[in-house]
C-alpha cells in the first residue's frame, strides 16, 4: 500500500504533547462493542484518565443523581524497569515518539526512543488491539530493546488495576478481590447497587531466559506481579500481555469464565489472536467501508466516523444499545439517547443491517420501561425515555452540574417533555423493514415499537375544539436551546407520519401475519375505536406554519412573534455555544436554535414536506440562526444542503463535522467520542451528497458531488442483497433496478 492510501487508514500522533494527552485517549480508543479502551499509556502518566469501559455495565451510586456506566479495573497495567529506572514519559528524555492508530486493522501502536535519566537509550514498541473476533479477549505487545552493549536487567511489572475511578473519585465496587499464581491474575468485582460481576484474568509472557517471578501485589484490589530477565544490548524482549473479560451478563460465573477464556487465548497465541481481529476487521470494512477518491483529508476523517461506530456497535448482545459517547469516555454518563435511532442506526441499516438489529432489539427489550413511563405521566402505550441506560427507565438528571462562572444550576426538562424520541424510534425501526425486508423480524418486534408509541401520542394529542385541531403542548424538539413549547413543528409533523405508518401497518399485519395481529389487538387494546383516532389526529394535526420568509414552517407556535432575532455574527468567532455565552434564561427568549430542528425534519422527511421552493426559504431562514451548539446538528445541514445543490455550503458543514473529534472543534472531545455526529457524517455522504434512497422500495441514486470527489463508491444492502455503488460527476440520476438484477 502506497502512503498516501496508508494515510488514509491512520491516525497519528507526533510528537508527545502531554496537555493533548485526554483528546488523543479519546481518538486513539480501541473496542469491540463489548469494550472501549481509552488510548492511555499502559505505563501511566500524571494526570491521564485510564478508562476501561464494558457495554451494559452500570451502577447507580448512592448520593449521586443517576446511573453511569462503571470504571472498570485497568487490565493494561504495565511497567518496563532496565537497570533499576523505569520507563516513564514524565521523566528522562524523549528522542523519538509516534503513536499510530490502524483504523483498517483496529490496532493500535507506540513507539518511543527514550532516554533514561541516567543515560541509557531504549527503544519500545507497544501494540495493542480488543479482539474484533473474540469480544471478550484483549492483547497487548510490547517490545523492549537496550542500546546499549552489555547485559541489563529488565523487569516487567503488570497489574489489573482495581484502583481507578470514575470522575469524581466515584468507585461502583462493593467489592474487588485479586488473585496472583506465578505469570497469572486474576480479578473479580461486584458492583455496589446493581449487582453486576466483572471477571478479569491476564497472563504474562516474557521472553528471554529463565524470567523470575515474584507477587509485586500493593492490594488485594491490584493484583500485581513481576518478571525479571537479564537481556543482552541490542537484543529484543518480547513482552505479551492476554486478558480475558466476561460479566455475569454474559456468564454466569464471570471469573471461573474469564480464567477459562484466557487459557484458550494463550493456546491460540498472540500471533493467531491478531490474525483472526485483522480479518474480521477485514469483514466489517468489505461491509461498511466508503471510499473517496480525490480527498483525502474527507476520505481519513470519514474512516475515522465508520471506525469510531464500528467499535461501539454491540456484536455480542442485543440488550444493550450505543451512548452518546459510545465507550470512549463519560460524558453524559454512558446514556442512550435519540442520538442511536436517528443518527447511528440508519447507517447500519443500509450497510450492516444486523448490527441495526440488534441496536432496535435494546429498544424491543426496554418496552415495559417506555410503559411504565407513560403511565406515570397518565397516558397510554410505551413513552420511551429520553436518556436510558440498561433497565430502560429514565434516567435523566433533573438539574445541571452548577455553571462553572455563575453557579446556577438549571432545570432539565428533557426527561419530562422532549417526547420525540418515541416518534424517532418507530422511525428506524420502519426505515430497517424497508431496507431490509425482514418482515419476520418487524412482524414479531418492529410492529409492538411502532404501534405502541402511537398508541402514547393517541393518548397524548390534545384536541382543541375552539380551532377543530389536535395539538401537543408542553414539547422539547431538537432545538433545546426553547424549552417546553407548545406544537413543536418537528414533533407534531414527525407523529402525524407516525401515526399514518402506524395505520399502513396494522393493516399490512393483519394481511399478512393475522395470528400476531390478533396478539397484539389484545396485548395492545387495539381495535376499530382507536385506529380510527389515530386517523383522525392526523388529519386534524396542527402544523405550525408562518409568512415569515415568505412561507416556511413554524418551529413552534410563537417563534417568529415571541422571540427577539439576534444577529449571530455579532458572536463570531466563538467557541461556547449561544446559551452559555448569554445564559439559559436570555437564550430562551432568543431567535436562536442550538442545532437542526425544521432542518432535521427536511433530512428525514425530504419533499414530503412540500416543493423545493418551500424547503429552500426554510433552509434559507432556519440555518442563518442556528448555532450548531450540538455536535449533531452540521451533518444534517450538510445532508440538506447537499439535496437543495448547495454542494460547497455542504462541503464545509461535512467535512467541519467529519473533522469535529479528530481536530476537536467543540473543545470537549476529552470527555468521549461524538458518537451521533459519526453517524450523521456518513448519512451525509450516503443520503446527502449520493442521493441514495428508497422510491417504492426500489434503490436509487442522485448524486451531487462535491466538485473535487472523482469517485465514490460503497456496498449497501437491499433485502438480503448486497449491492455495490460507485457514483462519479458524470453519473446523472438512475435507479439501480438493473443493477440489482444483476447481482
Amino acid at each position: 500500500m502506497h502512503a498516501y492510501e496508508q494515510r488514509q487508514w491512520q491516525v497519528k500522533e507526533y510528537p508527545f504533547y502531554p496537555e493533548r494527552m485526554p483528546h488523543h485517549e479519546t481518538i486513539l480508543t480501541i473496542g469491540n462493542g463489548l469494550m472501549g479502551i481509552r488510548g492511555s499509556f499502559e505505563e501511566g502518566y500524571p494526570g491521564d484518565n485510564s478508562t476501561t469501559l464494558l457495554a451494559g455495565i452500570f451502577n447507580h451510586k448512592d448520593g449521586t443523581l443517576v446511573p453511569e456506566l462503571v470504571a472498570i479495573p485497568n487490565p493494561l497495567w504495565l511497567k518496563i524497569t532496565v537497570n533499576g529506572e523505569t520507563f516513564s514519559l514524565s521523566e528522562g528524555i524523549i528522542l523519538g515518539y509516534e503513536r499510530v492508530l490502524d483504523m483498517r486493522s483496529g490496532v493500535l501502536t507506540r513507539g518511543v526512543l527514550w532516554r533514561t535519566p541516567g543515560g541509557t537509550d531504549l527503544q519500545l514498541r507497544f501494540e495493542r488491539f480488543s479482539s474484533l473476533a473474540d469480544v471478550h479477549a484483549l492483547a497487548l505487545r510490547v517490545q523492549v530493546k537496550v542500546l546499549k552493549p552489555g547485559q541489563h536487567t529488565v523487569a516487567v511489572s503488570s497489574a489489573l488495576d482495581g484502583s481507578v475511578t470514575n470522575p469524581e473519585g466515584i468507585s461502583h465496587w462493593a467489592q474487588l478481590n485479586g488473585t496472583v499464581s506465578g505469570d497469572t491474575l486474576t480479578l473479580t468485582g461486584v458492583t455496589d447497587e446493581s449487582g453486576y460481576r466483572v471477571g478479569l484474568a491476564s497472563r504474562l509472557h516474557v521472553g528471554g531466559d529463565s524470567p523470575i517471578w515474584a507477587d509485586a501485589s500493593s492490594s488485594a484490589q491490584v493484583p500485581t506481579h513481576r518478571a525479571t530477565v537479564t537481556l543482552d544490548g541490542f537484543e529484543v524482549l518480547d513482552v505479551i500481555k492476554l486478558v480475558a473479560m466476561h460479566t455475569s451478563r454474559d456468564a454466569e460465573d464471570p471469573a471461573h469464565a474469564a480464567a477459562d477464556h484466557l487459557d484458550q487465548l494463550s493456546a491460540a497465541g498472540y500471533g493467531a489472536l491478531r490474525e483472526a481481529h485483522v480479518a474480521a476487521w477485514a469483514d466489517r470494512w468489505r461491509a461498511m467501508d466508503i471510499i473517496i477518491e480525490g480527498d483525502e483529508v474527507a476520505q481519513r476523517a470519514l474512516r475515522f466516523c465508520i471506525y469510531h461506530l464500528i467499535i461501539a456497535a454491540p456484536q455480542h448482545e442485543e440488550r444493550v444499545s450505543i451512548g452518546a459517547k459510545s465507550l470512549s469516555g463519560y460524558g453524559y454518563k454512558g446514556h442512550v439517547f435519540w442520538d442511536t435511532e436517528l443518527f447511528m442506526v440508519p447507517p447500519f441499516t443500509v450497510m450492516e443491517p444486523e448490527m441495526a438489529r440488534r441496536l432496535l432489539m435494546y429498544r424491543y427489550h426496554n418496552l415495559p420501561g417506555a410503559r411504565a413511563k407513560a403511565q406515570e405521566a397518565g397516558y397510554q402505550g410505551a413513552m420511551f425515555p429520553w436518556e436510558s441506560t440498561d433497565t430502560g427507565l429514565e434516567t435523566t438528571p433533573r438539574w445541571t452540574d452548577p455553571h462553572p462562572v455563575t453557579g446556577e444550576r438549571i432545570r432539565i426538562w428533557t426527561g419530562d417533555n422532549e417526547q420525540h424520541i418515541s416518534s424517532d424510534i418507530a422511525y428506524a425501526a420502519l426505515q430497517y423493514w424497508r431496507w431490509t425486508g425482514d418482515d419476520a423480524w418487524f412482524a414479531r418486534y418492529g410492529v409492538e415499537l411502532v404501534l405502541d408509541t402511537a398508541r402514547f401520542w393517541g393518548s397524548r394529542a390534545e384536541f382543541n375544539a375552539e380551532a377543530d385541531r389536535y395539538e401537543i403542548p408542553m414539547q422539547i424538539g431538537p432545538d433545546e436551546y426553547h424549552e417546553n413549547v407548545d406544537n413543536s413543528v418537528f414533533t407534531n409533523s414527525l407523529v402525524q407520519w407516525h401515526l399514518r405508518e402506524a395505520m399502513h401497518v396494522w393493516d399490512w399485519l393483519a394481511a399478512h401475519h393475522p395470528a400476531q395481529a390478533e396478539q397484539l389487538k389484545s396485548a395492545l387494546s387495539l381495535d376499530g375505536a382507536v385506529i380510527d383516532q389515530w386517523k383522525t389526529i392526523a388529519d386534524k394535526m396542527f402544523i405550525p406554519h408562518s409568512e415569515e420568509g415568505g412561507g416556511v414552517l413554524e418551529q413552534f407556535e410563537g417563534f417568529f412573534e415571541r422571540l427577539r432575532p439576534i444577529e449571530l455574527s455579532d458572536y463570531t468567532p466563538r467557541t461556547k455555544n449561544m446559551d452559555w455565552i448569554i445564559g439559559h434564561a436570555p437564550t430562551q427568549s432568543t431567535r436562536v436554535i442550538k442545532q437542526a430542528d425544521v432542518v432535521m425534519l427536511m433530512a428525514i422527511l425530504g419533499d414530503t414536506l412540500g416543493d423545493t421552493n418551500f424547503l429552500q426559504r426554510n433552509w434559507d431562514l432556519y440555518s442563518r440562526i442556528v448555532d450548531h451548539g450540538s455536535s449533531l446538528s452540521p451533518a444534517i445541514h450538510a445532508w440538506v444542503a447537499s439535496r437543495l445543490g448547495m454542494v460547497d455550503e455542504a462541503y464545509d458543514l461535512f467535512l467541519y463535522s467529519a473533522t469535529i473529534d479528530i481536530d476537536d472543534h467543540k473543545g470537549n472531545v476529552r470527555d468521549g467520542i461524538h458518537a451521533a455526529s459519526c453517524g450523521g457524517v456518513i448519512q451525509a455522504v450516503l443520503f446527502g451528497f449520493c442521493g441514495l434512497k428508497l422510491i417504492n422500495g426500489e434503490l436509487t441514486t442522485d448524486p451531487a458531488l462535491p466538485s473535487h470527489w472523482r469517485r465514490v463508491s460503497f456496498t449497501v444492502q437491499h433485502r438480503g442483497q448486497p449491492v455495490p455503488i460507485t457514483l462519479t460527476q458524470q453519473l446523472s440520476q438512475q435507479s439501480l433496478a438493473s443493477l440489482q438484477g444483476s447481482l
